[in-house]
């Protein structure tokens, strides 16, 4: 470890940033070979990316989109036209979350019904899931929130109990395991997020994961203006012999249901096959770096909780959380200023019930759900990224450590007290 004392004379703003992104040579390939091929249509490198994402979160199909808010929109459509959803059945969501969550289930016509989450996960609370549930209730969305996969033994215990549908919010979280099981194979469906400040980056993009064929074959229509499934690529064409053919020049321009142009280019699928390539050195540094924080910020911790999880799960570190203490005193937002003004960039931790149109729109009180408002108020996060290195990782723990040395002088607090 580097000594606390020691970090670059002039530290890049970016490296301390929530999020990055470092194309390899190997992207800087795949993007010029795009570029050469004349393709920016459907073709070989998002179908590439679509079968290995799929692999490697033991799913059968994946259809990539523009983005993990897409991806969340046409796994809600999709599962009220298969199964038969009505307009107003009920769908629980944890009380933090991405906005997104919330807002693609309400514009399919359904109601998120709220859950409080976990005080040291920030999951939703399985102890809590029983309680909401109705005669109306139709799915829960496990988010496997900032890296970190939710219980999802005793949701899926739930689950089967209810005969609920799973759509896992894992925009977040990729790669990791709970109780053995890679997140994204629970859920009907699963969503996930290639955003710049992701874990698999794109530039911008998402998926939509399921191992039912069926739901696979309704995503891909929902994602393509609800076309008829018979011509999704103009690979489609290539085939000019026996009946197939005229059944394609018949139906090509047909559409069967309701959807969006929520389609990516082949310079977005190109990103994400060379990222997939790097995904282990990359998720292997920001375990590090993520291991790194909670060791050199443990004597603060009593003033601010660090990330935790349970032995039976791991954590990807898309971001290192962090939320102040009950009664330390700490003016959260005295802290992130701090954090902010030396160049460490900060994030609230996905508020979501006091946001001013759902306050509004479902009468919320933040009390009914204290974890949340507790969070809302004291939590944010920093960067885990594989872009900081070891003298940044120690830069941000001189800086908390500073912070609060001068809180503690300023409040005649003795270190001692901790």
């Amino acid at each position: 470890m580097p000594p606390l004392g020691y970090y670059p004379l002039a530290m890049n703003k970016e490296n301390l940033g929530v999020g990055c992104f470092e194309p390899t040579k190997k992207a800087e390939q795949y993007v010029l070979k795009v570029l050469r091929s004349g393709r920016l249509t459907y073709g070989p490198f998002i179908q590439r990316f679509e079968r290995k994402f799929a692999r490697a979160h033991d799913s059968k199909y994946a259809v990539m989109v523009n983005s993990g808010t897409s991806a969340l929109r046409i796994a809600f459509a999709c599962l009220k036209e298969v199964e038969g959803w009505k307009d107003g059945d009920e769908v629980l969501v944890p009380t933090i979350t991405f906005v997104a969550t919330v807002n693609t289930i309400i514009s399919n016509g359904l109601k998120p019904v709220f859950v409080d989450v976990d005080p040291r996960t920030y999951n939703i609370d399985p102890k809590k899931i029983e309680e909401k549930i109705t005669k109306r209730t139709r799915a829960i969305v496990p988010v496997h929130m900032m890296g970190q996969p939710c219980d999802m033994a005793p949701i899926m215990k739930l689950v089967k109990k209810h005969k609920l549908k799973v759509v896992e919010d894992s925009c977040e979280t990729m790669f990791t395991k709970d109780r053995g099981q890679v997140v994204g194979s629970f859920g009907d469906i699963s969503c996930f997020s290639t955003y710049i400040a992701h874990l698999i980056i794109a530039g911008v993009g998402g998926l939509a994961v399921t191992s039912n064929p069926k739901y696979a074959e309704v995503l891909r229509s929902l994602a393509n203006h609800g076309r008829d499934n018979i011509y999704i690529s103009i690979d489609d064409d290539d085939n000019k012999k026996g009946k197939l053919f005229k059944q394609i020049i018949a139906r090509r321009f047909r559409f069967v249901r309701p959807g969006y142009s929520f389609r990516v280019t082949e310079f977005e699928g190109a990103l994400g096959c060379a990222a997939l390539e790097t995904a282990p050195g990359m998720m292997k540094v920001r375990k590090r770096n993520g291991t790194y924080l909670t060791k050199h910020l443990k004597h603060l911790e009593n003033y601010i909780q660090l990330p935790w999880f349970p032995a039976h799960s791991n954590h990807a570190f898309m971001m290192y959380p962090i939320v102040v203490q009950k009664g330390s005193g700490i003016d959260k937002q005295d802290l992130v200023n701090y954090l902010e003004e030396r160049g460490i960039e900060t994030r609230d931790l996905m508020p979501l019930i006091n946001q001013p149109y759902l306050k509004k729109l479902y009468k919320l009180k933040e009390s009914d759900y204290p974890v949340a408002e507790w969070i809302n108020g004291n939590g944010f996060y920093i960067g885990c990224h594989q872009k900081i290195g070891l003298p940044e990782l120690a830069y941000i723990v001189r800086t908390f450590s500073e912070y609060f040395k001068k809180w503690e002088k300023k409040h005649n607090v003795s270190a001692k007290k901790r």
